[in-house]
């Protein structure tokens, strides 16, 4: 990273420890940010810019979501039992 530049941490899904070099940033002047996504969902600008994002991404084909699996609505509650394992690589899809 540059001097004086924002490390953004998002996710911490995994079980292990995040390794954090301090030298590193201490020597850079680096700032670490969490990030949660309410503080999209709480500012109505924040959400409306957010969405115009991700429906041009995905009308133009920069974005493409990745689906792990797909369960019929049925099987919801195989499908929240997976999306708790952590298991999943990407998203998983609920049909109605």
């Amino acid at each position: 990273m540059s001097r004086g530049g924002i490390l953004l941490e998002y996710g911490g899904l995994s079980p292990e420890p995040t390794p954090f070099p301090l030298f590193a940033a201490l020597g850079k002047s680096l700032t670490l940010r969490g990030y949660l996504v309410h503080e999209i969902l709480g500012d109505p600008g924040k959400l409306a810019a957010a969405k115009a994002f991700i429906l041009d991404g995905l009308a133009s084909g920069a974005l493409r979501p990745v689906i792990d699996r797909t369960f019929a609505f049925d099987q919801i509650v195989e499908a929240h039992r997976y999306l708790e394992s952590n298991a999943q690589f990407g998203k998983l899809v609920v049909t109605v």
